[in-house]
């Protein structure tokens, strides 16, 4: 099926589901829109899911795992065995991301979509695309078709993750790079020049910063990508984890899917799939303000308000981690029961 006639099929969210999510709150014994962000991200997910009474009892961190060519120009003070050697980590449950997941009781599946000379691992979900991306500088990062495969592959993982009994998706993403190859593609769909938007990703000294920006000149000024075709921008100046991350999005918004993005990568992704098909964000819910310069912009743009502001720039999903814990504080009052008519008082109203 082409990419068209699927967002074709995207099932409606309708309007009657958001208003009795919205009601359910508004009938609990709290001042009315109290818990703020998070009582407008669990309505949200209920007119998505279309059930009122919708949990988040199973969720999926799914960590995409990927290497980038462009690394060849010293845009990070790491080398690929840093992605391999994470993503095995992930695999195993001893990686960051792991730590913070068992705490909310969220499973953590990285999927190896195009790790260097990767042999796989316990643990991590085999599906790659090709041993790492291009120099992107020199030749597309990687083929139109590629990229293709690899939108249908994050939609094909969110249809997965739903068969699976899967109540929410979390994005997360591993890959030496990948912060280059995303401003990169920020910069182009933006139209804004790489300065504003490069930041130090892992902890780049002045001159790498230098070398990340001039690769990401590089890159534009040779391939030339077309702003209104996103799926031409990731093939040549993205990445294999940026493109299944946006088909991720896409899957998460067709199967009825709530989608939690992590940092700038993730957002990236997000406003991708968001130009390929709007309907996308209404699955999408920002956990948090990633400390990369360009993730204020793309949260603007896809005007979506961040749950948690405090500087995280880490990665692997644990900014989404980090709001699915804040999130399941507010479900425990969504599903209390705790009415104004328990406590034998008159409801607030709303006051003009």
């Amino acid at each position: 099926m082409e990419l068209d006639e699927l967002f074709a099929r995207m099932p409606p969210v309708r309007e009657e589901d958001l208003a009795a999510s919205k009601a359910h709150w508004d009938n609990l014994a709290k001042p009315l829109g109290s818990l703020g962000a998070l009582e407008t991200a669990i309505t949200k997910m209920a007119a998505l899911t279309g059930r009122v009474d919708f949990a988040l009892n199973r969720r999926t961190l799914v960590v995409v795992c990927a290497d980038n060519g462009v690394i060849a120009h010293n845009v990070s003070q790491s080398d690929e065995t840093v992605t391999a050697a994470v993503t095995t980590a992930l695999g195993v449950g001893t990686s960051t991301a792991n730590y913070m997941a068992r705490q909310v009781g969220c499973q953590v599946l990285p999927v190896d979509v195009g790790v260097k000379d990767f042999g796989g691992a316990p643990g991590v979900l085999s599906r790659r695309i090709r041993n790492g991306t291009a120099d992107m500088t020199v030749e597309p990062a990687f083929s139109r078709q590629e990229c293709i495969q690899a939108l249908r592959l994050g939609i094909d993982l969110a249809g997965e993750r739903k068969q699976q009994g899967d109540d929410c998706l979390l994005l997360g993403e591993m890959g030496i790079g990948n912060t280059t190859t995303t401003c990169a593609v920020a910069s182009v769909l933006l139209g804004r020049e790489p300065e504003e938007l490069a930041g130090r990703g892992s902890g780049l000294s002045n001159q790498g910063l230098q070398n990340k920006i001039a690769a990401i000149q590089t890159a534009v000024a040779v391939h030339r990508p077309d702003p209104a075709d996103p799926v031409d921008v990731l093939h040549k100046v993205g990445g294999l984890d940026l493109a299944v991350l946006t088909g991720l999005c896409i899957g998460g918004r067709l199967h009825r899917l709530p989608v939690l993005l992590d940092g700038v990568i993730s957002d990236v992704a997000a406003l991708c799939a968001v130009r390929l098909c709007p309907q996308v964000k209404q699955a999408l819910t920002a956990s948090h303000l990633s400390a990369e310069p360009a993730a204020g912009m793309m949260l603007e743009e896809l005007e979506l308000s961040p749950l948690i502001c405090a500087g995280m720039r880490l990665g692997e999903g644990t900014g989404a981690v980090a709001a699915l814990g804040l999130l399941d504080t507010a479900m425990s009052v969504y599903h209390s029961g705790h009415t104004f008519g328990h406590l034998g008082i008159d409801a607030y109203t709303p006051q003009s």
